[in-house]
């Protein structure tokens, strides 16, 4: 991706999630110059992944295949010091842009149609040997138990949502406009518990056409 898109997908994102009154703390809006004159007291952001992050999966093409996020809390995976169990993301889903299929096999998480379009979401459990099962399963919408089919399409609207235990596959997309859509989980840990059902990239390899905007998770000094 070229530096020059994910500036203008940072700038939009900015504008949607003021559209939806949601806040980001302070230094989500810090420049690179900003972030070389941070200490070790910042460290916490650093270490756990926490603000931008854009991924097109490794497809080279973002609006077809990738998503839009920033993490707002988490902790670390086997840290012995006071550090958060839990995780918060607020992410971005264009029109028709797909998720990849894949599950975790740690992380119990909830997504949630924070507004815009509708979110259809496409489950799976895993088999044994990690592929596709066609046996049917146990979701909860809203704290509301219903069966699920392998394969099957549930749609959220805005304000529903669902929880996902391990070893369930999904894949999302938004229907019919851009997607604010929220997740809360139990810690995140991208390096180690995301099992795609093919293989994917994680960070984009980029093109610095002009200076960031904003500094992405994977890039602090």
């Amino acid at each position: 991706m070229k530096r020059s898109e994910i500036n203008r997908y940072l700038r939009e994102a900015v504008s949607f999630f003021s559209e939806f009154k949601f806040a980001l703390p302070p230094w989500a809006f810090w420049s690179p110059d900003d972030w070389k004159e941070k200490g070790t007291e910042y460290n916490e952001i650093k270490e756990c992944g926490l603000g931008w992050d854009i991924t097109d999966f490794g497809s080279g093409d973002f609006e077809k295949t990738g998503l839009f996020l920033f993490t707002v809390r988490n902790g670390k995976c086997g840290s012995s010091e006071f550090v958060k169990p839990y995780a918060e993301k607020i992410m971005i889903v264009r029109e028709n842009q797909v998720t990849p299929i894949h599950f975790h096999w740690k992380k119990m998480e909830d997504i949630i149609n924070r507004g815009g379009g509708k979110l259809e979401i496409t489950l799976w459990k895993a088999s044994e040997k990690e592929d596709l099962s066609q046996e049917n399963f146990t979701v909860r919408i809203d704290g509301v138990e219903q069966k699920c089919k392998a394969a099957e399409k549930l749609i959220l609207a805005p304000g529903e949502s669902i929880a996902l235990n391990p070893y369930v596959y999904h894949t999302f997309r938004a229907l019919e406009k851009m997607t604010l859509v929220g997740e809360v989980s139990a810690v995140n840990d991208d390096s180690n518990d995301n099992r795609f059902y093919k293989p994917a990239g994680r960070f984009p390899k980029i093109e610095e056409d002009e200076k960031p905007l904003y500094l992405l998770c994977n890039e602090y000094p």
